[in-house]
């Protein structure tokens, strides 16, 4: 392991608004583009590509990526960001459109670094201090936890927050997202991920190239891909299905290799299995550990994930389960390849 590098595992801030109506309306996506940027530079991050649909707005970071939606906000951040410096803002410019903060849930691996890290995320009672000072009174459901594996620093953070009237509805929801974490990845397929030496294509030629030579564009072929590659080496790529979006980053150094995927969906799509999707995800880099985060309130989900990652040679080692408010059912897996026990 190396002493220091780039952190690759990522922070995630998902922000829930309502108002009026905003399903019907533009919503959030009327924030404008200077308000945005002056959200990432207090994240300390850019955007560097974007695309957007009739659903939602996708912009691929300097550091990982931000989804945009009419009543939610989704950012995630990697390296040494300030992810929990952009929940004031959001909130101050969803207000100035009559949105009010109804949810808000914060979500982290183990850092690879944790020393690293800038105030407030040193540590996670900080970070879980910095939020609760930071959110309105109204979201009065409140949990924070930190879910264990066998292996001490391969933990999930987890943070929730909802008001009077949402803190039960996800309890109905058929929807599913699943938060992937993966490390030692295969060193020859980790090579993809690094530009040629004299390579001069820009990061969205470079990014398409990728995509296609690792077989990410099969992983969900119906998905319009927004990608991009950074110099000397790394990967982002966001991918659009109508109202659904996935998104994967990759710090693919040795010593402290790392790949990320990320999904959302429903258990009750008829043309896609999203367990499926998921598998396909963890085959593009056949990593040696792996950790899979799903939020859902149908058991036969997590079930399903560790029935999946079966054939590729990944043993689940530990199980944990919690319930949050709005958030629903978390439950939290590890894996290691068979040949690779700890």
């Amino acid at each position: 392991m190396a002493v220091s590098g780039f952190e690759g595992f990522e922070k995630r801030l998902e922000l829930q608004f309502f108002g009026d109506d905003p399903l019907e309306n533009m919503g959030l996506r009327l924030i404008d583009f200077e308000s945005l940027e002056q959200v990432l530079h207090a994240v300390n991050c850019t955007v560097v590509s974007a695309v957007g649909n009739h659903f939602f707005d996708a912009y691929v970071l300097s550091e990982s990526s931000l989804f945009v939606y009419p009543n939610k906000i989704v950012i995630k951040t990697c390296g040494t960001t300030q992810l929990l410096k952009s929940v004031r803002p959001l909130i101050h410019f969803a207000d100035k459109l009559n949105l009010t903060l109804c949810e808000c849930r914060y979500t982290r691996g183990s850092f690879i670094f944790p020393k690293s890290q800038p105030f407030p995320h040193t540590n996670f009672k900080e970070e879980v201090i910095y939020i609760e000072e930071n959110l309105p009174n109204n979201l009065v459901y409140r949990k924070a936890a930190v879910m264990p594996s066998k292996n001490p620093s391969c933990s999930w953070h987890v943070f929730t927050a909802a008001d009077q009237n949402h803190h039960r509805r996800r309890s109905l929801n058929s929807d599913v997202t699943f938060e992937v974490c993966m490390t030692e990845l295969d060193r020859h397929l980790a090579r993809r991920f690094f530009k040629k030496t004299g390579d001069c294509k820009t990061g969205d030629l470079a990014g398409k190239e990728m995509t296609e030579l690792t077989g990410i564009d099969d992983i969900n072929p119906n998905a319009f891909i927004c990608d991009f590659a950074f110099d000397p080496c790394g990967y982002s790529m966001n991918g659009i299905d109508d109202d659904r979006y996935s998104t994967i980053h990759v710090t693919p150094e040795d010593g402290y290799s790392y790949a990320s995927f990320e999904c959302v969906g429903s258990v009750y799509d008829d043309n896609i299995d999203i367990v499926e999707t998921l598998k396909k995800a963890v085959q593009v880099f056949k990593p040696a550990t792996v950790s899979i985060s799903t939020t859902s309130n149908r058991r036969e989900v997590w079930t399903k994930v560790a029935r999946a990652m079966e054939p590729l040679g990944l043993k689940c080692r530990t199980f944990a389960m919690d319930e949050f408010p709005a958030a629903g059912s978390v439950v939290f897996q590890t894996f290691t390849a068979a040949t690779h026990q700890k």
